[in-house]
C-alpha cells in the first residue's frame, strides 16, 4: 500500500498541532484534515491507499486496455459485435446477477475470447459500508456464477466505484483476488454528453493506460464506435488485464 505520502502529511499535522501548543481547534483541523485525506484514499483507486490496484501497464509501446463493468446487460451484444468487427478484445468485469439475467451473453464474451472480472455479486450501493465477511460473500457468490455459468475461474476483481477501505482490502486477500483500477475514467455513467465522454478518454490516453467504461448504454456505444477509430488512427492496439503479470 502507497501509505507514505498520508503518513508524512499525518506527521505533518501532527508537528503543527505540536506548534501551536495543541489548541482545540488546531486538534480539530488536524483531525478533519486527516479525515479528508483517508476518505479521499477511499474513493481514489489510483492511490492505493488501503489496496494496491493495478491502474496500467509498464509498457514501451502505444497500447491501452478496454475494460467495461457492470454488465452483461441488453447492450452487451452491440458492444461485441463492434468489438468483433474490430478485431480488439476487451476485459468486462462482470456482476454475479447480471450474468444470471443473461447468461447467453456472458458465454459469448468467453468465447469471443474476452477477459473475466469479478465485479461482486450485487454491486451494492452500500459497498463501503459492508464487513469484510459480507464484502468476501459477494466475491465468491460472483465467483461461483461465474464457474456456473462460464466454467471459468478468474484472479481478476474490480471494486464497485473503485471504493476501497480495509474490509474490502481483508476480502480480496481472502479470496485471493488481484485488484483492477484504472486511469483513464470516462465517467459515462453520470456523463450525458457522447462528445465530452470520448473527450475525457482521448485527452488522457497513454501508454498502458487502463480505460474505465460500462457496457450499459447506447451513448457509451456510440463512444466506443469513436473510440475504435481513434485508437486504430493514432496507432494503439489492445490489452487485457491478464496480460499483466505483476501488480504495480
Amino acid at each position: 500500500m502507497k501509505h507514505y505520502p498520508f503518513i508524512i502529511f499525518y506527521l505533518f499535522c501532527n508537528v503543527f498541532i505540536y506548534a501551536f501548543h495543541g489548541s482545540i481547534w488546531v486538534y480539530l483541523a488536524g483531525f478533519l484534515a486527516f479525515s479528508f485525506v483517508v476518505v479521499w484514499g477511499s474513493f481514489d483507486i489510483t492511490l492505493g491507499y488501503f489496496v494496491n490496484s493495478i491502474t496500467h501497464k509498464r509498457t514501451k509501446i502505444n497500447e491501452v486496455a478496454l475494460t467495461f463493468d457492470d454488465g452483461p446487460t441488453e447492450f452487451t451484444p452491440k458492444f461485441l459485435d463492434l468489438l468483433k468487427e474490430h478485431q480488439v478484445k476487451a476485459t468486462f468485469f462482470c456482476i454475479g446477477k447480471q450474468i444470471e439475467k443473461y447468461p447467453e451473453t456472458f458465454q459469448r464474451i468467453i468465447t469471443e475470447g474476452h477477459t473475466i472480472g469479478n465485479h461482486t455479486l450485487s454491486h451494492s450501493n452500500n459497498t463501503g459500508f459492508l464487513s469484510a465477511s459480507k464484502m468476501t460473500e459477494e466475491i465468491e457468490k460472483c465467483d461461483e456464477i461465474i464457474l456456473k455459468t462460464g466454467q471459468i475461474k478468474t484472479d481478476w476483481y474490480r471494486p464497485p466505484f473503485g471504493v476501497t477501505n480495509p474490509s474490502i482490502a481483508k476480502a480480496i486477500k481472502r479470496t485471493h483476488k488481484k485488484s483492477i483500477g484504472w486511469n483513464v475514467r470516462s465517467l459515462d455513467t453520470v456523463t450525458e454528453d457522447e462528445k465530452k465522454i470520448y473527450k475525457k478518454v482521448t485527452k488522457g490516453l497513454k501508454k498502458g493506460s487502463i480505460i474505465l467504461l460500462h457496457d450499459t448504454s447506447e451513448k457509451t456505444y456510440n463512444v466506443l464506435v469513436d473510440l475504435l477509430l481513434f485508437l486504430k488512427e493514432k496507432k494503439y492496439s489492445t490489452f487485457t488485464v491478464d496480460s499483466i503479470n505483476k501488480i504495480k
